[in-house]
């Protein structure tokens, strides 16, 4: 049977390779979880085993977190939670407050407006990501990215000249956000996901375009087009000598 929302449902959706999901078990009980698994050892941990509201779908690794989210928000398009947050199987490299984020939407002390990144950096790329994505040291092969046409092939309209965007894919949204487009646009970005060259990537770049308006002001950036949300020690350090 296919879930129906709730005007104050709220669900997290995690795309899980073969990461230890233990830390789910601080995750509020008002939350559903819903594991989608590309790995091939269990996701569950025996310590969630009897948790209500808590599932998980077998996907094949393909596509990376993109495609696990975008399978998400096309399979439940009818049928999303009010507020969804969408993070990977370990998290906390990029969002380490999670836990408290979470606690915040549970309290209903925070909410997507209709869109919320998580993360401690806000960056900035170009749309063949020469600025930051080909000197990454993660890409040894120097390869360039395809934001710029991936975003033309979805929104039918130029590229922006550059893409400011939080570290690390992961958000909150709200289900009405999600209906400002389609479920066809949906179902062409997680095909496009699947076949693009390093889509995940590019995604990663410009899911808040998804939703509505870019949420971050670049003017609010540092001359390098980067701002840390945090202390950054090892970067403190590094002035100092």
């Amino acid at each position: 049977m296919t879930p129906r929302p709730d005007d104050s449902s709220l669900e997290l959706v995690v795309a899980r390779h073969e990461e230890d999901l233990r830390w789910l078990r601080k995750v509020p009980a008002s939350f559903r979880i819903t594991i989608y698994n590309k790995g091939s050892t269990q996701a569950l941990p025996e310590s969630l085993l009897g948790r209500d509201g808590t599932s998980v779908i077998s996907l094949p690794n393909i596509g990376r977190e993109a495609h696990t989210y975008l399978t998400h928000l096309f399979c439940r398009y009818h049928s999303l939670a009010d507020v969804t947050v969408f993070c990977q199987g370990h998290p906390f490299d990029h969002a380490p407050d999670l836990h408290r984020r979470l606690k915040a939407l549970a309290e209903g002390r925070e909410t997507p407006r209709p869109f919320l990144w998580y993360g401690f950096l806000e960056d900035t790329d170009d749309p063949q990501g020469l600025r930051l994505f080909v000197p990454w040291s993660k890409n040894p092969e120097r390869a360039e990215l395809s934001t710029g046409r991936l975003y033309e092939l979805l929104f039918e309209k130029p590229s922006p000249n550059l893409f400011h965007f939080r570290g690390g894919a992961q958000f909150a949204l709200r289900r009405s956000a999600v209906g400002r487009r389609s479920v066809d646009f949906y179902r062409i970005a997680l095909e496009l996901s699947a076949a693009f060259p390093l889509a995940p990537h590019s995604l990663e770049r410009f899911w808040d375009y998804f939703f509505g308006d870019p949420v971050i002001d670049p003017s609010t950036l540092g001359p390098d087009g980067t701002r840390y949300l945090k202390r950054i020690r090892r970067l403190e350090s590094r002035k100092e000598t």
